[in-house]
Order: structure tokens, then C-alpha cells, then sequence
């Protein structure tokens, strides 16, 4: 959190204070530098604090009428949805007695009465500064996690097929022939399945640390998606879809890009696509150059499309659109496209299809 950014940007500050002068005073310290929001009893501290849009910061005065600041930061960090909000007390109280006991509540800070301003505004700073980095360790950790779950779950189908199929062999070593390739080719594919998994998340590793270095190479685009699509031909034909390619016959423009990630991105649209269209219906792939340098590549499929509210967050790490019974979805591999398109610097997104489903558009302008 960069707490002297632009508006937008700037953290938010709650002053509880039943003394309207000090409320002034304290808010004339902090405007510049942060948004601020005042209280003027424990009880609208609750209501603001509660809202759609809490604070990043409580300031909070001990000696109130009604719910006094003890009171207050007990019911703060008894709810889930506000416990983690710094509290820093302001009290004209300077009892060591009474400072333990607003830090076994919850503050992290105690600040005396009447206040210095240079000491408010850098404790200020500090705090929100640490809060800062307790989100980004938070936020680490639950990536994390959500990590290994999806690994465990991708993982396991192909595992299991390569272990029920070693174990067929393993008690029928005499398998006619036709039934032994079947099963060795079983083996084979779950291998390539781990393979390209551990590949993919090695890769996304190294995109979202900026250490990955794009091998850019002069392509034609047309060449590369025609490729994708003989590669994707059979599993379409096995899911009954037929894949179309809509390309400039002639003029075919070279692009500046890292063929091997780029094809990454481009099948994992194109699968994406498989997966979600129904039975007997059309994908198709169309490249053309609307600019006077770049290129745009769109998959469009007659899918259950993507809601509005979901046309951004699906390419964030897990997110997934409209879930879809028996089919598997990490939100995985639309981030995936994403941080290949943007480390290309291009943008990839969404839009209805006519008469129903999705059009992925990639545009890149180089």
C-alpha cells in the first residue's frame, strides 16, 4: 500500500472522537495525505467500520459517552469482518494500567493526549505500512494454499490413470496386443498431462517474478494458429466440434513474439473453448490485422458465455466463469493467457458471441 498516492489510492483513516474540536484537529493533520472519516461516538464507529467500505486505520479515543473506545475495540475484534483493522487509541489517559489494557483488547498503539502531530503522523505511517505488509503475507499464504489444492486436485486424475493402468498390467502381464498398447499409451498420456501441468505452473512462477526472458521471434501468427488447430483437431472431433479458421488469405504480417509461449496461450483458449461448447456446434479461430502494425487473434465459441460481472475476474488466479457440471475448472489457464499476453505487452478479453457464447480476443500491438 503506497499511502501517499493519488486519491484513489489513498488509505483510509477513521477518527473516533466525541470532542468536535478534536475531530477537527485531527482530520485538519491527516487530509492531505489520507481519506478520513470521522465519528463522533462508539456507535457510528461500529456502522462506518461495518460498511461496504471500511477503514484501513481506526483512531480511536478512549473516554466517550455510550460505548466507550474499550467497548468499541472489543466488538471490532470480536467480528471476522473487522478484526484485522489497526486501532491505535488516543487518550488523555496515561495510566500504564490503562495502556495494557487497551493492548490486550487489540490496539496496536496508544498515543497520549494532547497530540503531537509529528508523533501522530509517523505512527500513522508505521502502522499502516505494517498492515500493508500483514495483507501481502496473508495474501502469499492463501495463494499458496489455493496452489496446493488445485495441484492436488489437477494431479490426481492423471495419476490415477497411470496407477490403474500399471496395475492392469502388473496382474495381467499377457494383455493381447491391442489391449497392452492401449493401456501403455494410458501410462504415456497421464505422464505428458504431469509433465505439461508442472510446466505450465513453472512458467507462471516465472512470469508473475518477472524472470522470465520472451524468446521474441518474427512469427506469421496465421501459420501459428493453423498449427494449434491441427493439434487440437482430434479432441474437438472426439467432443463432436468442428474447429474453423478464418485467416487473411494473403499479406500475412510477421509478429514480434515468443512462439513457444504464445502457442501455450493460444491452445489454452482453444481447449477452454472444447470444453465448454455443447456437442455439435462451431469454434472458430479468426486472425486478422486491423492495424497498421500488431495483430488480433479471437476464439469464439457457442458456449454458455460469461456473465458481465465476471468478464474481468476470470482472469485472476482461481476464478471461474459459469460452473458447468462434470467438467473441470481451476481458473487456471485463463491467468495463465493473461500474464502471456501482457508480458508480450498485449491485452486479452472478453465479449458476447452472436447468438450465444464468447469471443477471447488477443491483441497485439507490436
Amino acid at each position: 500500500m503506497d499511502i501517499s498516492q493519488s486519491q484513489n489510492e489513498k488509505a483510509t483513516i477513521l477518527v473516533v472522537d466525541d470532542t468536535p474540536d478534536n475531530l477537527i484537529f485531527i482530520s485538519g493533520l491527516l487530509k492531505d495525505d489520507y481519506r478520513v472519516k470521522v465519528a463522533n461516538n462508539g456507535e457510528k464507529a461500529l456502522t462506518i467500520s461495518q460498511s461496504a467500505n471500511p477503514p484501513d486505520l481506526i483512531l480511536l479515543d478512549i473516554m466517550m459517552p455510550g460505548l466507550d473506545g474499550y467497548e468499541v475495540c472489543r466488538q471490532l475484534k470480536a467480528n471476522p469482518q473487522t478484526q484485522d483493522i489497526p486501532i491505535i487509541f488516543l487518550t488523555a489517559k496515561s495510566n500504564i494500567e490503562d495502556e495494557r489494557k487497551g493492548l490486550e483488547l487489540g490496539a496496536i498503539d496508544y498515543i497520549t493526549k494532547p497530540v503531537s502531530p509529528p508523533i501522530l503522523m509517523a505512527r500513522v505511517k508505521t502502522q499502516l505500512r505494517l498492515k500493508a505488509s500483514y495483507d501481502n503475507l496473508r495474501d502469499l499464504l492463501r495463494f499458496r494454499e489455493d496452489m496446493v489444492n488445485i495441484m492436488v486436485h489437477d494431479l490426481r486424475n492423471p495419476i490415477t490413470s497411470i496407477l490403474l493402468a500399471a496395475e492392469l498390467l502388473s496382474k495381467y502381464p499377457t494383455l493381447p496386443p491391442e489391449k497392452l498398447k492401449k493401456k501403455l499409451d494410458q501410462i504415456l498420456n497421464g505422464g505428458q498431462q504431469l509433465r505439461s501441468f508442472v510446466d505450465e505452473l513453472l512458467l507462471r512462477a516465472k512470469l508473475e517474478s518477472s524472470q522470465l526472458v520472451l524468446d521474441r521471434q518474427e512469427v506469421d501468427l496465421c501459420e501459428l494458429c493453423t498449427s494449434a488447430i491441427t493439434d487440437l483437431q482430434e479432441i474437438a472431433t472426439q467432443n463432436h466440434l468442428e474447429l474453423i479458421a478464418k485467416m487473411p488469405q494473403l499479406n500475412h504480417r510477421l509478429v514480434n513474439i515468443d512462439p513457444s509461449l504464445f502457442r501455450r496461450a493460444l491452445d489454452n483458449l482453444l481447449s477452454n473453448a472444447i470444453k465448454f461448447s455443447p456437442h455439435d456446434s462451431e469454434i472458430t479461430l479468426t486472425v486478422d490485422y486491423p492495424g497498421e502494425q500488431g495483430a488480433r487473434v479471437q476464439v469464439a465459441d457457442l458456449g454458455p458465455g460469461v456473465n458481465d460481472n465476471l468478464r474481468q475476474s476470470i482472469f485472476e488466479k482461481y476464478e471461474i466463469g459459469t460452473p458447468m457440471k462434470g467438467i473441470s475448472q481451476t481458473g487456471l489457464g485463463l491467468a495463465f493467457c493473461k500474464l502471456v499476453i501482457e508480458a508480450h505487452g498485449g491485452k486479452i478479453y472478453v465479449v458476447d458471441n452472436t447468438p450465444q457464447g464468447s469471443i477471447f480476443i488477443i491483441e497485439i500491438d507490436n
